[in-house]
């Protein structure tokens, strides 16, 4: 909503506000005009109403003012009137015809307004004028929803003395009392539960009021949602209790108040994650996940993909929890349904203080996971050096490969960091190690287009020319990168087509970069591989217009000849190196 200096407002306006009617009479019969908008489409009877100045309303009323005239929002001078609490505005607005029933934008009337303000007296005046209090909103919601989530008792009291259903849900199926309790107002919540409101109610989701106001940290709600005997383990759509949310949502309190009913702390939710796994790995959970193992929480229960609350503290970086669940029996070497212990997964995300206390703990280094990889590669593939010179300080063989031959230096050069491959390089790595094909590190940072990687490969010795068992170099690679298999490079560009172009082209002008540097460092563009193609030949057969120029120019085929051999029939991508 726009708002402008008094001094900026038009003459008429800043009389109203002044509250002079005198000042105001002169100005009406000067020709000000009393229904002038303001770039919000508010009229002088608009502000007149926010004040709550019932002589003036009246005296613009009588001068031509529209009663009903609405804003930007839909809001006519009654919403206003409303949320100011004035009755006396509101009676004199609607002895000259307000319409009682006028919608904003939101679709809420008056009621809604009187509701959600706590406007007590204005919603006497208005109901009696109503057919039904049980109008719902936009979003369902009707005045009692409004009432009960701003925790105004005595609006609650009068809506239901005039009949509104005490049950009546929005578009989540949420009633007033899963608002009531989710903003932990107790008063509204025994006053409607008193009222006959089900206790037991579930919007869409299957949330029940306990859920509600767990999930918000209400404990006053909780405890008496509790002393009434509610279900404490009853479960969402998902799976999820009440003390899964509250894990979930730090809220140590009410942990402590739900186990100490008893509730289940082991219970899994759908994908069999229970509540220790969610205090592992929320933001504020490591009071809850104390208070879970203190109450017996099993350490090492794992959910259906593997997962145990141990992999969550590495997935999020959570150290000292991680500390907490080893101390009371954690297993440091549990592997997940993909083979990854915590120690892969702490490598994976970047959490070098985790990887500290794991190895600390005993945490085996050497252990395969996810595609056969070790954590070192998992750091260097994800560019975290900090973590790679943590994994290289344990002991750890620095060339020491994975099922497919592929080293940490392999990762890293197919990952794109610079600095870990100087890391590497400088703690002995050797970058002419092959793995089971015959391709070097050279090779890897060839076909996803890193060029710093290739340069500093290059410049420490890498041959640029040296051959993988089909015969290719790292020119072929360079040549064949194909944007649409390396999505995964272009981050979340896929989800808009404008942003996946742009960041075609960008790696494309990086896919002749490196070929230029290549070609500057003597690649030789007529090696053949063993089905008698070479660089040229991928250039074409992938489309990459600026590739070709820049390795025609060097060799010296007709176009005829090039688009007659190109491999267009089938792709590199068969063998291309990629983690």
């Amino acid at each position: 909503m726009a708002v402008l200096k008094l001094t900026d407002q038009p003459p008429l306006v800043q009389a109203i506000f002044s509250g002079d009617p005198e000042e105001i009479r002169m100005l009406i019969h000067k020709t000000e005009d009393v229904n002038a908008l303001d770039s919000e489409k508010r009229t002088p009877l608009h502000v007149a109403a926010f004040l709550g100045d019932a002589e003036i309303i009246e005296l613009l009323i009588l001068s031509g003012a529209r009663v009903n005239a609405k804003d930007n929002m839909w809001l006519t001078p009654l919403h206003r009137a409303v949320a100011s609490r004035s009755e006396e505005a509101v009676q004199v607005l609607i002895k000259h015809s307000a319409d009682v029933n006028a919608r904003d934008k939101n679709w809420q009337t008056p009621l809604h307004v009187a509701a959600a303000n706590k406007a007590v007296k204005c919603a006497e005046v208005i109901i009696p004028l109503l057919s039904s209090v049980n109008v719902s909103d936009r979003g369902g919601r009707t005045a009692l929803h409004h009432a009960a989530l701003n925790g105004h008792v005595e609006m609650v009291n009068l809506l239901l003395a005039k009949g509104a259903n005490i049950n009546a849900f929005d578009k989540k199926d949420r009633r007033a009392l899963h608002w009531a309790a989710y903003m932990g107002h107790l008063d509204v919540v025994a006053l409607l539960i008193n009222h006959g409101a089900e206790v037991t109610c579930k919007d869409k989701k299957g949330y029940t009021p306990l859920h509600a106001a767990a999930s918000n940290g209400q404990i006053t709600v909780v405890k008496h949602l509790l002393n009434l005997g509610v279900e404490i383990d009853e479960i969402n759509v998902y799976g999820n209790t009440a003390l899964h949310l509250a894990c979930y949502n730090g809220q140590d309190a009410v942990v402590n108040e739900l186990t100490d009913y008893g509730a289940n702390v082991n219970q899994p939710n759908n994908s069999g994650f229970t509540p220790l796994h969610f205090a592992a790995a929320s933001t504020h959970g490591a009071l809850c996940l104390e208070l879970l193992v203190n109450n017996g929480a099993d350490v090492n229960i794992q959910s259906k993909d593997g997962k145990s609350p141990l992999h969550m503290t590495a997935v999020h970086g959570r150290f000292t929890r991680s500390q907490t669940l080893i101390q009371n029996g954690g297993e440091i070497d549990c592997v997940d349904k993909d083979g990854n212990t915590p120690l892969h997964v702490a490598a994976r995300y970047g959490h070098e203080l985790l990887i500290n206390t794991l190895i600390t703990s005993g945490a085996d280094t050497a252990k395969c996971g996810i595609h056969s990889m070790f954590p070192l590669h998992l750091a260097a593939l994800n560019a975290h050096s900090d973590c790679c010179r943590k994994l290289l300080s344990s002991g750890f063989e620095i060339d020491t490969p994975d099922k497919f031959g592929r080293t940490c230096l392999h990762a890293a050069a197919a990952g794109g960091n610079v600095e870990c491959i100087k890391l590497l390089q400088s703690s002995g790595a050797d970058f002419h190690k092959k793995d089971k094909c015959g391709r070097t590190p050279l090779h890897y940072a060839a076909a996803n287009c890193h060029f710093h990687c290739i340069e500093t490969l290059v410049t420490t010795g890498a041959s640029v020319n040296e051959t993988d068992d089909w015969g290719r170099t790292a020119l072929h690679y360079a040549a064949a990168s194909d944007m649409d298999r390396n999505k995964s490079l272009l981050g979340n560009a896929h989800e808009n087509s404008e942003e996946l172009e742009r960041a075609r082209e960008l790696k494309e002008k990086e896919a002749a970069l490196c070929l230029e540097f290549l070609l500057q460092n003597d690649a030789n563009p007529s090696i053949r591989d063993k089905e008698g193609y070479n660089s040229i030949h991928y250039a074409a057969a992938y489309g990459h217009r600026q590739c070709l120029e820049l390795v025609s120019c060097l060799v010296l085929f007709s176009l005829t000849h090039i688009y007659t051999q190109a491999p267009n029939h089938r792709g590199l991508h068969c063998g291309c190196p990629k983690f």
